[in-house]
């Protein structure tokens, strides 16, 4: 019996990387079959890349500032990529919008996570506009990248209630905990081979995957819906 290859990973990010510290302490836990060939940033001070060394996965920077337009930058990221010939490309707080080119290259293998209950509050300040609104409900959405911001089809959400006390500060800290576990889970679902994007639709098992398959309870579990 041949012994399956693990799926080869890139993550790329811009900060602290504390959704990649999940990512490699699942696959270190042997709950993800697969590698982190490298994770690439675009700010040389990303403390991102402290986590990669501190596991020895490869890391480059490439900065914006060294190239004269997004499309000249996306067209080295891709290169940089595909350098390590990925199976997966993990968006972990990659603060960029990248170029229809760039994600169509790699549409069908790219994940990124949002800090919302998608199709809610796509973009930026998700926790304020929650507040902002009086949501009953949050929480963060792990979905395959395509060209409109924040619209891939969804693969994976978890929920949290918004307390009345609730601030910023304590639903961002609170919707990172969901996402350092739901994010590990989409990731080892692709890398099982059982999870794939056919005609813009999640497939789970052959199957169309519901949007929200499984939610996060507070028990800390991922429970069927």
């Amino acid at each position: 019996m041949v012994e399956k290859t693990p799926c080869r990973i890139v993550v790329l990010i811009s900060g602290n990387g504390s959704n990649l510290q999940a990512i490699i302490d699942a696959i270190a836990n042997n709950q993800i079959s697969a590698k982190i060939v490298a994770v690439i940033s675009n700010k040389a001070g990303a403390y991102g890349l402290v986590r990669a060394t501190k596991a020895n996965i490869a890391t480059q920077v490439l900065s914006a500032s060294d190239f004269s337009d997004r499309q000249q930058y996306d067209q080295a990221l891709m290169a940089c990529v595909d350098a390590y010939h990925p199976d997966l490309i993990v968006l972990a707080g990659f603060m960029r919008i990248l170029s229809d080119d760039f994600v169509h290259h790699y549409l069908g293998k790219m994940f990124n996570i949002h800090p919302s209950l998608l199709p809610k509050y796509k973009g930026l300040d998700t926790h304020r506009r929650v507040l902002a609104s009086g949501d009953k409900e949050h929480g963060a959405t792990v979905h395959f990248v395509i060209p409109a911001l924040d619209s891939g089809p969804i693969i994976l959400q978890g929920k949290m209630p918004v307390l009345a006390t609730d601030t910023e500060q304590q639903l961002a800290e609170r919707v990172h905990e969901i996402e350092h576990r739901i994010y590990p889970q989409a990731i080892g679902w692709f890398a099982e081979g059982r999870l794939i994007l056919s005609d813009n639709q999640v497939l789970m098992d052959h199957h169309p995957i519901p949007p929200q398959q499984q939610i996060y309870s507070q028990s800390g579990q991922l429970q069927d819906n």
